[in-house]
């Protein structure tokens, strides 16, 4: 029956699909206006009142309860943030604005002869909540590439470093190094009205995001590459193009593979590691630079972001030990093997999602259309018809579907990316865009320091005496 199901699923099912109804606060579009600063103004206005009222009269609503469980087990399922720009529901998955993953392919804007959706197009879309048009996105690449250029003492930096530091320190140390250009740390010295916050934020989210491919371009070469210069930016050309011309790669499905993987792993609601780091530091007022090295740093740890590395390492020890073409009883018994064993299978289950993360389906797609052969990608295919009916049966997994990390590097291997180290710098760049749009909106709405209020074992073993 799973098998009927899996079979059925495309992640474009619905090409006639209506998007949903955005926030109440926005109106409407003013698809004339290609600056997305004096687009985010008139915004700015309307959920500032909207949320003004909003608190007035439902302020003191209960939201939810805490549990002594939640609070030992990291605060998971607690409800205790705010975050616009996307939600991720355990049954749908992730919503951009509303907006599902097969909804935005349909609606963003793609490149002439393209299929997938620009990252820019889904950047404006954060921030707005409004679906840009053509112009609106080409005149996002355009700011981003005019913006793309490094201060000489970061590539200095960047060059001096031993190839022993991992590319994700890597990342994180030149970000925090660029705290040095910041626009709202000089306007926070300077006394800048706290309602004037929000346009130094963003003026310094445009330049991180427009700077970032950069980096990891120099990176990418300096420890896989002759360690040449990067390409010269191309100011008529889309984000992705420019970081894989920079990279090194003039294959243009490989090009095409990166404007999805930039889109659908941009932004995965508030509560996550690198999400939920960055707005903490950026809470005590941090620059964008450093609030987001921060966010870099969480995403580097296994649990998060250095999970699709973990997965293709662990896809190669299966090839070693079982080899690519086997049956699906010899593959059945492999797994059922390393469940007894004690050991996981990576890339299945995740803390929220209780179905098929759609972020896996869209790779999927694009690999039975691109390379439909790939020995990985069928050995994949293998696991994802084979594995969730043994979670199933042996009853310990939440969630028996495999995420995103399960399918990317499948993608990338076949296009030559095959340094695996390298994978959780391509999330890195991706995810600025989620943390960038919800902290220009953290600073334009006036949010506080973040600081919840922390207790002993011993006081909530007193706190249970006395109930």
């Amino acid at each position: 029956m799973l098998s009927v199901l899996r079979a059925s699923t495309s992640v474009l099912p619905r090409a006639k699909a209506s998007l949903p109804v955005l926030s109440s606060f926005i109106r409407h579009v003013h698809a004339d206006n290609t600056d997305l600063k004096d687009e985010l103004r008139s915004l700015i206005l309307k959920q500032s009142e909207d949320v003004r009222e909003f608190r007035q009269k439902h302020g003191n609503k209960v939201v939810g309860e805490v549990t002594i469980d939640m609070m030992y087990g990291g605060m998971r399922g607690i409800k205790g943030l705010i975050c616009e720009t996307s939600v991720l529901d355990p049954d749908e998955g992730i919503r951009f604005r509303g907006h599902s993953i097969p909804d935005c392919q349909l609606a963003l804007p793609k490149v002439a002869r393209g299929e997938e959706p620009l990252p820019e197009g889904l950047f404006w879309l954060l921030v707005t909540g409004e679906v840009p048009t053509d112009d609106q996105v080409k005149a996002i690449s355009r700011e981003w590439a005019k913006r793309a250029d490094l201060p000489s003492h970061v590539v200095t930096m960047l060059n001096n470093f031993p190839s022993t530091v991992h590319p994700m320190a890597q990342l994180s140390a030149a970000l925090t190094t660029l705290s040095s250009q910041s626009h709202f740390a000089k306007a926070y010295a300077e006394g800048k009205p706290k309602k004037l916050y929000w346009e130094f934020v963003y003026e310094d989210a445009m330049d991180l995001i427009g700077k970032l491919p950069t980096i990891a371009a120099t990176i990418y070469r300096n420890l896989f590459r002759d360690g040449s210069p990067v390409c010269p930016i191309d100011v008529k050309k889309d984000w992705s193009w420019n970081f894989t011309d920079m990279l090194g790669y003039d294959d243009p499905m490989f090009t095409e593979l990166m404007r999805m993987y930039l889109t659908i792993h941009s932004d995965h609601e508030g509560g996550n590691v690198s999400a939920h780091a960055c707005h903490l530091v950026g809470s005590a007022l941090s620059d964008p630079y450093l609030s987001y090295a921060a966010g870099l740093n969480g995403l580097a740890g296994p649990l998060h972001g250095l999970a699709n590395q973990e997965v293709l390492l662990w896809l190669t020890k299966l090839q070693q030990d079982i080899g690519v073409d086997v049956s699906d009883e010899e593959m059945h018994a492999f797994i059922w093997d390393t469940l007894q064993s004690g050991q996981v299978v990576p890339g299945y289950g995740h803390a929220v999602l209780r179905k098929t993360d759609p972020r896996y389906l869209v790779q999927r797609e694009f690999a039975l259309k691109h390379l439909p052969e790939n020995k990985l990608f069928r050995l994949v295919s293998q696991l994802y018809k084979i594995v969730p009916d043994i979670l199933i049966e042996q009853g310990k997994a939440k969630n028996p579907w495999p995420n995103v990390d399960a399918h990317s590097g499948v993608l990338l291997t076949h296009y030559g990316m095959t340094e695996m180290s390298y994978y959780t710098v391509l999330f890195g760049v991706s995810r600025a865009l989620g943390c960038m749009a919800s902290m220009i909106w953290s600073r334009a709405l006036g949010f506080p320091i973040e600081r919840p209020k922390s207790m002993s074992t011993a006081g909530l073993k007193k706190l249970c005496n006395t109930n």
